[in-house]
């Protein structure tokens, strides 16, 4: 019985080597990841009464996907970082390390940041039509066009990530009981499970890489031939310099976009370097929480989690009507306490 394979109490469960499937218990991880959460939990939940709002004078194209992103990163948060890593370092043996219970937490996990990803990327997309395909932008730059992509990326999101609620298995068996999750040993040996695994990681996070950097490229293009264009007619009607509302508004938009996308590129950028590193040399294993390939995968896990915590930051200081809404938001509590 599996159980048999450690220590039968779980308070003994550290000792054991079969037991390195657990999230790091040191105190640097316990101080990241509390203050990831403490940061991260506000700033979405803040974001998201703003945005639902529509008052921040952006379209409600953008507004659906600024929110979506909100709302998934806040799933993100709360799976992986409160329920995973918490009860790791705070409720260790507690309900949510049973097997079925820490199987589902990774699927939402997995299906939160899938979503998430690829919002960033739909988003991308939509801005780069917005700005650079003027005769498609009127009909699908709208808000019914944003929230039937948001749903289907949500959905998809979801339903790709179900089967690996089912590569788990227990690592103790106490009193009946499932306790903990690590991987099935089909996990390695499958085609199938092999190709599963390629997919997730192509598809988030190395294919959004790709398309978000290809997509800024198109746009960037875009910008300086239009600019270039728009100031010889100026030129041309007009000698004196004068302000263009047009290019004005295109330009917090594309602040906006660069920004967004940017953030993706360099907080995920450790997580796609460790995915290579790993597939390159096939070395799967690491002997302890300090072994240099074990620090390398922690903090490619510790960035694209803050990840989930830095648009809100983003919205505050490039949309001025965002912090305005932020500032009546947190004033409201304190006027109702005055009267």
């Amino acid at each position: 019985m599996k159980g048999e394979v450690c220590e039968r109490t779980l308070e003994k469960r550290a000792n054991c080597t079969e037991n390195m499937h657990a999230p790091p218990t040191g105190l640097p991880y316990a101080i990241y990841y509390t203050a990831l959460a403490v940061i991260a939990v506000p700033a979405n939940l803040a974001a998201i009464v703003v945005l639902s709002q529509n008052k921040c004078g952006l379209s409600k194209c953008i507004t659906r996907y600024l929110l979506s992103m909100s709302v998934t990163d806040l799933l993100v948060i709360i799976t992986a970082v409160i329920i995973n890593r918490f009860s790791g370092i705070y409720f260790p043996g507690s309900f949510l390390s049973i097997t079925p219970v820490c199987s589902l937490t990774i699927a939402v996990t997995y299906a939160a940041r899938v979503s998430s990803v690829w919002l960033t990327v739909t988003f991308t997309f939509d801005r780069f039509v917005a700005i650079s395909c003027q005769k498609l932008k009127t009909k699908y730059c709208t808000e019914k066009t944003a929230t039937v992509v948001i749903g289907t990326v949500c959905v998809l999101g979801f339903l790709t990530n179900i089967p690996w609620y089912f590569i788990h298995e227990p690592i103790y068996i106490i009193d009946n009981v499932p306790w903990y999750c690590r991987l099935k040993e089909i996990r390695y040996t499958s085609p199938v499970w092999t190709a599963l695994d390629w997919f997730d990681r192509i598809s988030t996070p190395c294919l959004p890489f790709l398309l978000i950097l290809l997509l800024n490229a198109l746009t960037v293009r875009y910008i300086l031939a239009a600019s270039r264009a728009r100031r010889r007619l100026r030129d041309q009607s007009n000698g004196e310099k004068q302000s263009d509302p047009e290019m004005e508004s295109r330009k917090k938009s594309i602040i906006l976009l660069f920004t967004i996308s940017g953030s993706f590129i360099l907080l995920w950028m450790t997580y796609v370097v460790q995915f290579l590193y790993v597939r390159i040399t096939n070395d799967y294993n690491f002997k302890s929480f300090n072994d240099p390939k074990f620090i390398l995968q922690e903090a490619g896990n510790m960035l694209q989690l803050l990840s989930s915590c830095t648009n809100t930051f983003i919205y505050a200081a490039i949309q001025r009507r965002f912090r305005e809404e932020l500032k009546k938001m947190f004033k409201f509590p304190l006027r109702m306490f005055r009267e």
